[in-house]
């Protein structure tokens, strides 16, 4: 392995469309174990589907209808 590298003549990952940033966020627990069973069934990480969700919502331009008793 060498020291140092040069990295001046690198470009972009053209296989990387999009960049996924790291967030924290707090979601009842309930909700996060409907996720991981699903995540189960389905054969994927419950992250990677919570986030397919999401932006399924967010490309389908979804409202959330709340209604407090």
């Amino acid at each position: 392995m060498r020291d140092n590298y040069d990295f001046s003549n690198s470009i972009q990952n053209p296989y990387s469309k999009k960049h996924k940033k790291q967030i924290t966020i707090r979601i009842d627990e309930d909700t996060i174990e409907f996720f991981k069973n699903m995540a189960e069934e389905k054969g994927i990480p419950y992250q990677s589907l919570i986030n397919l969700y999401l932006r399924d919502c967010a490309q389908s331009h979804r409202e959330l209808h709340v209604s407090w008793k």
